[in-house]
């Protein structure tokens, strides 16, 4: 490669490799990669939520890469995940976007991964089942500047002054990609497919850039599930690695997100139904919005025809019904009031979502009183008068 710079230095002060312009962009392309996909397979699937198994070789080829790329050990990067959706959006959230605001996250992401740490007591609570032998203990974790400082010495001998950049590409993409973009924007904007009690979104449905973690709210409803996509339309490409190690005998696959199962013409609430309902309660919820989402769009314009003197939108109310009643912010909960005792339809919609949720909420009910309240739950809604409503009530009955 012919630059103006580096014309005049011996051929080997250029690196060992020599390629087209693109060549070093796509060697930085793909090392990067390498690490998202060591962070979302190793650190991630298999290590912080046990979805799958992976090959010892495996395991090690991650753990030393991520050692050059990165500087992090594997125990403090899990025992900090772990503690995340343990308290997620709450003051004890290591890098919650909801309390320390978008801009720290995305901009100090990597200062607060190292600042949680350094907390002893996170690591000892939450750091279980991870790595401990001689490499972790005295190279890895000891020396964790060591790795990063190897991959600099690789990547100038192979490419010379060019490697540089490369290496400090390599430095920026995890503190940009995960603990800025996937903690700060896969917790602010995007879809929500499930409605999970934080505020975790996909940012995108085509998981690529970020090994599939872009389907976060996904990953947030089923966090012990290997695979992060659920809709025919999502691609999650950590999933199609697995899948590749699977088939090559170096993983297993040990939990996926359980399937929705619905039987047809299903005329009364039993135990089987209960259960479906409380396994696939973030999709029942998801399904509740979507159904009453014109009910409650045609409400609201009825209001504002009438001239009621509330400007509450569309965005608005969905917000008010994906939360259950106690995460509406202080400040909505006035307006909140006083559009609900405006509108008997909204009161009843909104009512109805609350006394849904409560049913995998009460931990002092038995199963036969669970059931009667799901049953009793039905037969309201369907004597509700509102027709979307009757109508989710019925395919409640049917999940299975």
């Amino acid at each position: 490669m012919n630059l103006n710079g580096l014309m005049d230095l011996p051929s080997w002060a250029n690196g060992f490799v020599e390629l087209p312009w693109w060549g070093y962009i796509a060697v930085a392309l793909l090392m990067t990669h390498i690490t998202i996909a060591a962070v979302t397979i190793y650190l991630h699937r298999h290590s912080a939520h046990r979805a799958l198994d992976l090959h010892p070789a495996v395991s090690h080829f991650f753990r030393l890469w991520l050692w050059m790329t990165t500087g992090m050990s594997t125990k403090a990067w899990t025992a900090i995940h772990r503690k995340h959706h343990a308290k997620c959006e709450t003051e004890e959230d290591p890098h919650s976007p909801q309390i320390l605001t978008l801009k720290k996250v995305l901009l100090e992401g990597s200062e607060l991964y190292r600042k949680e740490a350094a907390n002893q007591e996170t690591l000892d609570k939450y750091g279980h089942g991870t790595p401990d032998d001689w490499v972790e203990r005295n190279i890895y974790t000891r020396t964790d500047k060591g790795g990063v400082a190897l991959m600099l010495v690789i990547d100038i001998l192979l490419f010379g002054p060019l490697g540089l950049t490369i290496w400090a590409i390599q430095m920026l993409w995890i503190p940009v990609m995960a603990a800025g973009v996937i903690n700060g924007v896969g917790h602010y904007y995007g879809y929500r497919t499930f409605q999970v009690e934080d505020a975790s979104t996909n940012i995108v449905p085509w998981g690529i850039l970020i090994g599939g973690e872009e389907l976060h709210n996904n990953h947030h409803a089923y966090a012990s599930s290997a695979r992060l996509s659920n809709k025919w339309y999502e691609f999650d490409i950590g999933w199609l690695y697995i899948r590749v190690l699977e088939m090559l005998g170096l993983a297993q696959v040990k939990k996926l997100a359980p399937q929705v199962k619905m039987e047809a013409g299903k005329a009364k609430c039993d135990l089987q139904t209960l259960q479906a309902v409380i396994t696939h309660r973030y999709d029942v919820l998801a399904r509740f919005t979507r159904s009453l989402r014109t009910t409650c769009a045609e409400e609201l314009r009825r209001m504002r025809e009438h001239k009621s003197g509330h400007t509450i939108d569309l965005q608005t109310m969905k917000r008010w019904l994906h939360l259950d009643a106690k995460f509406v912010p202080e400040q909505e909960k006035a307006k909140l009031d006083e559009v609900l005792s405006t509108s008997k339809i909204l009161a009843t919609v909104y009512s109805m979502r609350q006394e849904l949720a409560m049913l995998w909420q009460r931990s002092t009910a038995n199963k036969e009183q669970l059931v009667s309240q799901l049953e009793d739950w039905c037969r309201r809604a369907e004597k509700s008068g509102i027709a979307p409503l009757r109508d989710f009530s019925r395919t409640l009955r049917c999940y299975a």
